[in-house]
Formats: structure tokens, sequence, C-alpha cells
């Protein structure tokens, strides 16, 4: 075939020649073609004398159409036809024309197109082979088609084939091959050539590995040769996931956790792909854990559990605790204990492990544990029925409920400092006083052990106060507590009496006389003291005077005077006797009492009264009133110069005493008991004399109210005269 065309070729060239020389003979002007194919001619011509342009006409001999017409300029040498007709002999004719437009020299030639070039389709089914195919061409007996390494190596591969398809085989991957192919007619001619370059597809690349980094597949691989791009596939069930790259490496993004994957890679250039690798199977991280639940299963221990989680080998636990502190736990079962503290706020995070490590961080838990329990409060009474509740703040705390339980009673106290006041309580209870710690995020911690505290007794009632004795009271009440010692005070400027009982009655002795008092009762517990009962007032009864001094101014009148009895604003004295009574009532501390018997022993006693009535009867000795005055005093003179005074006893068996008081000497004589006479000698004349005769007492001096009588004694010579009675003295008239 090669053979056959190189002969066409020279009998053509050989044919031209004679023309061009034959049409050189006649004219001087002529044509030479210097390239044919299937659609274009192209010839040349020397420049004509006198020519100013060439037109050129190709007309096809065995075909009919139109005409082919070119003008060229002076200067223009050589043209090509194209547009032409493949496989037809076209008469080709050449003008030399002067710028008149007469033709001054022509030339004709004949020559046929070649057959035109097929069109080949080519692919690379596999990674070693490339499949050509092409439509029909027109008058084509045969075709020829040559493939070889576009870089010159190796050697070239020629088929020739009537049919319109060809396959070449064991070619080298990845490797651009050069292609040419051309028909020859039924001569063996041959038309135009095509020409392509294809690159077989790439070989599978070698040595895939598979790694996964942070959420990602990492892909690589050995590079293939002839591969420009590569596509790697993750496939999980219905879920592929590709990755383009131009590498040897590809990260494949946004896979699912607790997945299985099968990763494959194709190699690819413009003739296609390489078969996928063998699948490499990949299992990812898992996913983090759900259903994730805390809870205290018993105080001070925090049960953290969560659902199992596919691909998960073992779980890792994190609790870290609001002070920084953080513990953790590692276990292939779904549930993990921590210890926990009260008021502490615990974050809780739950991963899963496998070989390709650790899930993604799920949903961060809070878990707040109650508040913690005051455990040192301390309960003081500020008053019998209120008590103050004071302890140190805890931990977790936002608010505080103190309770006070008693029966069916319930007192409560909420506050946000660490002391509460609890009021109002009944007394003589035993309550249950608890402190409750509260917060918001958890609420109460109702574990907190409560303390038992005791109210005061209650205040006592006193029902009576009577008098027993002189200075002894007898205070009565209602008792209503338990176990309580009661204590009665008397209070008053005398000053404070106590008595204690446990029972319902005490009595107050030795109570000074003319005092007011106060009396009000307390009970004390263990538990503290009563508030006092209302005050019920005690006065005593006046004192009795300590001085009572009878003093007898006349025959039936005496003077009594006393000192002041203490609380007594009126006395009353009493003087009695068989033969009578004397009575005085006054406000004073004296009183002159009247119609008393000389001679008689009186009964004395004296009523101290208070401004309130109460009365003190005050009993004293008895009183004697003095012996009676004598009566019928009279003086006699005697014989040498003496006086004798005479009288009537009241009582032979008293003593008498006489006084007679003059200018010029005062005179006494006592007889002896039961005389009615006494004499003085020797007394001087010439003088007035007061003459008293008084009995005689052993308890004290001489009376002075008897009767005082003047008697006028004259003179006779030097001797006592005449005794003449004067009268009585004024001093008598008190």
């Amino acid at each position: 075939m090669c053979g056959a065309k190189s002969k066409s070729l020279a009998f053509t060239g050989l044919l031209l020649n004679c023309l061009e020389m034959i049409f050189s003979a006649n004219t001087g002007f002529s044509v030479s073609l210097y390239d044919v194919t299937s659609q274009s001619i192209s010839l040349r011509w020397p420049k004509f004398s006198g020519a100013s342009s060439y037109r050129v006409t190709a007309t096809a001999v065995n075909t009919v159409g139109h005409s082919l017409l070119a003008h060229f300029s002076d200067v223009t040498l050589k043209a090509t036809l194209t547009s032409l007709i493949p496989n037809t002999v076209y008469a080709i004719q050449a003008e030399a024309i002067d710028k008149n437009g007469i033709i001054l020299a022509e030339t004709q030639i004949m020559q046929s197109t070649v057959l035109a070039a097929p069109i080949l389709s080519v692919s690379s089914p596999s990674c070693d082979s490339i499949a050509l195919s092409w439509k029909a061409v027109y008058m084509a007996a045969g075709f020829s088609v040559s493939l070889m390494r576009s870089d010159g190596l190796g050697r070239m591969l020629r088929e020739n084939t009537t049919n319109t398809s060809l396959i070449f085989t064991n070619l080298d991957p990845g490797t651009l091959y050069t292609i040419k192919a051309y028909a020859w007619n039924a001569n063996g001619m041959p038309g135009d050539d095509f020409t392509y370059n294809q690159r077989t597809s790439p070989n599978a690349p070698a040595d895939v590995k598979v790694a996964f980094n942070s959420g990602a597949l990492r892909v690589s691989w050995m590079p293939t040769e002839g591969a420009l791009t590569y596509t790697v596939t993750a496939s999980s069930g219905l879920l592929k996931l590709k990755c383009n790259t131009s590498s040897s490496s590809c990260m494949v993004p946004s896979l699912q956790c607790s997945s299985e994957y099968y990763v494959s890679v194709t190699a690819y250039n413009d003739a296609g792909s390489s078969k996928p690798t063998d699948a490499v199977s990949l299992k990812t991280i898992p996913c983090a854990p759900v259903n994730i639940s805390i809870e205290e299963d018993e105080l001070g221990h925090l049960l953290v559990s969560w659902s199992s989680v596919s691909f998960g080998h073992y779980y890792v636990v994190f609790v870290k605790s609001d002070d920084g502190l953080e513990v953790h736990c590692n276990t292939s079962y779904t549930q993990c204990h921590f210890q926990s503290d009260c008021g502490f706020t615990y974050f809780i995070s739950v991963f899963a492990y496998n070989k390709a490590g650790q899930s993604p961080l799920g949903d961060v838990f809070n878990y707040t544990t109650a508040p913690c329990c005051p455990s040192d409060f301390r309960a003081v009474f500020v008053s019998s029925d209120t008590v103050r509740v004071t302890w140190a703040p805890v931990r977790g705390a936002d608010l505080y409920e103190t309770r006070a339980a008693a029966w069916s009673t319930v007192v409560l106290c909420n506050d946000t400092a660490p002391a509460c006041t609890l009021s109002a309580l009944q007394c003589n209870t035993r309550y249950h006083i608890t402190v409750h710690s509260f917060s918001e995020a958890r609420g109460s911690n109702t574990s907190c052990a409560p303390k038992h505290v005791a109210t005061a007794p209650c205040s006592p009632e006193i029902k009576n106060v009577s008098k027993e004795g002189l200075s002894v009271i007898s205070v009565q009440w209602q008792s209503n507590n338990e176990d309580a010692t009661y204590v009665v005070t008397a209070r008053g400027e005398a000053g404070l009496w106590h008595c204690t009982s446990t029972g319902s009655s005490c009595t107050l002795t030795d109570l000074p006389c003319g005092s007011a008092f106060s009396v009000s009762a307390i009970a004390r517990s263990p538990a503290g003291q009563s508030l006092p009962s209302y005050s019920v007032p005690l006065e005593m009864a006046p004192c009795c005077p300590n001085d009572l001094i009878l003093t007898q101014v006349t025959q039936s009148v005496t003077n009594i005077s006393w000192s002041a009895g203490k609380g007594a604003q009126t006395y009353v004295t009493t003087l009695e006797s068989p033969k009578g009574q004397a009575k005085c009532r006054t406000l004073q501390n004296y009183c002159l009492l009247g119609c008393i018997t000389c001679g008689t022993n009186y009964t004395v006693s004296l009523k101290a009264i208070s401004e309130t009535g109460l009365t003190s009867s005050c009993t004293y000795q008895g009183y004697s009133s003095s012996a009676c005055c004598p009566s019928g005093v009279k003086l006699y003179r005697l014989s040498n110069n003496g006086i004798r005074v005479f009288w009537q006893a009241s009582d032979e068996t008293m003593n008498y005493s006489t006084d007679l008081h003059g200018s010029k000497g005062n005179f006494t004589c006592t007889p002896r008991a039961g005389r009615s006479h006494c004499d003085i000698t020797e007394i001087p004349c010439g003088d007035v004399y007061t003459v008293v005769v008084a009995p005689l007492t052993d308890k004290g001096p001489k009376l002075t109210f008897c009767p005082k009588k003047i008697y006028s004694v004259t003179c006779s010579g030097s001797s006592v005269g005449m005794v003449i009675y004067r009268g009585k003295s004024n001093a008598e008239h008190i």
C-alpha cells in the first residue's frame, strides 16, 4: 500500500510537468502544483510580463457542481483552491490579465483531489487498550491506522483494515499515544490522514492507606502513571461521599460517627477512569453518647448513665466541679458512680472511644447537688416565746427555711441571712427546730437533722394571797407547767422576800410590818424562765409602836405617848379595868385619857390602823394608876414651934409624904404606913407655906398632882402662932 501511493504521486508529477512544458512552449505562462489534499489544491506560477492580475478557475470534471473562481493581484504568484470535493478530478485554468482585462496568457492543468481522511472516534476502554471507530469514507477501499507512543519510546503499531473500527491492546497504562489513519481508493492512492493523540486510561492506584483525623477521612496512595485526577469514594449503606483531587491524597469530610465506610480510589485522565481499588473498611469514631441521665442514687453519690453507642468500645466520663476539680471514670459499661459533695455544681460530659479515636463532644450537662445542711446552728431564747436561731452560711444555699414544729403547730421563717427569729412560740412546749437550706437549682435539702428545743415555762397566774400570821403570807397560783420550779417574790421598799415551790403554793415569812409589796411569781425549768405573772399588791398590817409611855397628869387624867408605828395612820388606845374603860382615837402619837380611877390596875392596848384599814392590835404591859391623893389636909400648931399635917388616907396601907414649901425653907416628913398625920418640928413662923400630901410608890417619884394648899403660919413672939388656911394653890388647876 505504502509503495502504490508513491507510484501514483510520480505519475501525477510527470503529467503536470508535461502539461507545464506544453503551455510554456506555446505561451510562456505555466502553473505547477505543490500540494493536493481531499479539499484543496495548491499551485504557483511565475510572474507574467504585463499582467496586472491573475485568475484561476477550477472545474470538476467527473461531478456536477459549481466552478471555483479566484482572483489574485500581480504580486500574488501562488494560491490554494479550497472547498473542493474529495476524490474528484478538477480542470484548473490559470490566466494572466493586463490592466485592461485582456487575457495575456492562459494555461490549464488536470488534477484529482484525494480521499477524505477518516474521522476517528477514540477511547481507552481499559488501561492497556485503545479503541478506534470511524465512519465510512466515500470511495475508500481500505484504511491504514498506525499507533505509537508520543514520547517516541517503543515501536510503532500499524493495522490495515477494511472495517470501520479497530482495537489496539497490550498498551502501557496512562500513556499518551499518537494515532494516524488514512483511507485509500481502489487505485491504492492514499487520502488525507487524520492524526489524534489519545492517552490510555490509568491503572488503579496502589498502596491505598486510610486514616481518621478530626472527623474527616484522610486517604493516600501511590501516584498512578498518566492519572490526572483521582476520586475517593467512601460508601456507607446508601450514603456515598466523594473527594476529587489531582494529588496523591485526599480528605473526605463530614463522615458520620458510629459508621463503617468502604473506601476505594479511582484514577482518571482524559481517556477515562481506572478500576476502583479494592475497598478498604474503616469504622469511624463513635457518636457522642445520648440519653445521659444524672441522679443522686444516695446521698453523696452521683450516678451517671447513658445509652450504648455503636462501635463504642469503652467510655470516659468527665466530672468537673465548680471549684475546678475534675475527676473521670473509664468503663466499658453504660454507667459510672461518682462521689459528690453538697452545694456543688458539677459539669458532666461523656465520651465514647474506639480505635478511630474519641467521639465528638456531646451535650455538657450540669448537675447541682442539694445545698448543705447547717450543722452547727444554735438556738438562743431572747424571750420566753421567742428564739433566735443562728448558723454558719453553707455552700450552695440561696435561701434558708427555719421550721419549728410541735404537735400540729408549725412556725416558719424564710430568710437569705444565716439567722432567723421564731416568735409567738407556745410556752412549756418542746419544739423540733430544723434549718433547711434551699437553692434555686436543686430545691430544699430535706435531710437536715432537727434540734430539739423546749420553750420556757408558761407564766403562772396568782390566784390568792392570804395572811397566815403576823408576818406570814401564803401565795397560791395555778400550776400549768411540767417539771417547773416556781419562785414567788415580794418586792417593796423594804427589800425582796422569796419563797420557792414545785407545787402550786408557797409561804412568805418574816415580812416586815407596815410595808407595801408587789407579789409576782415566775416558773423556772431547764428550758429557761417564764415571764413573771401579773403582780398582786400586798400591804402588811402597820407596825405596833415600840415605845409606849403612860404619864399620869392628874389623879383622873393619864397622858399616853408612843413612837410612830410604820404604816399606821390612825391609833386607838384603850385603858381597861373592871372599874371602867378609857379610850382615845387619834392621828397623833399621843393621847390624853380621862376618867382614870386612881389606884387601879389597867390593861393597856393600842390598835395601829393603816390608810387602807389594816389593823394591828398591840398589847402592852398593864398600867396601874397612881394612888389616890389624901383628902382633908389640914395644919395644926404644935407646941415647941412644931406643925402637924393631918389628912384622911385613901388607903391605910399606903405611905404618904408631906412637903411644905416656904420662903424660909422647905420641909418634908414621911410617917409610917397606916398613919394619917405627920409632924414637922422647928418650923420657922411668919411664913406662908404650900402644903402637899401625896402617896408614895415604889415605882417612881412622888406624885405632883395632889392638891396644894396654902397656909400662913404666924409668930407669937418667937414661937409659932396661929395657922391660917389661905386656900388652894393655882397650880392645882391644870
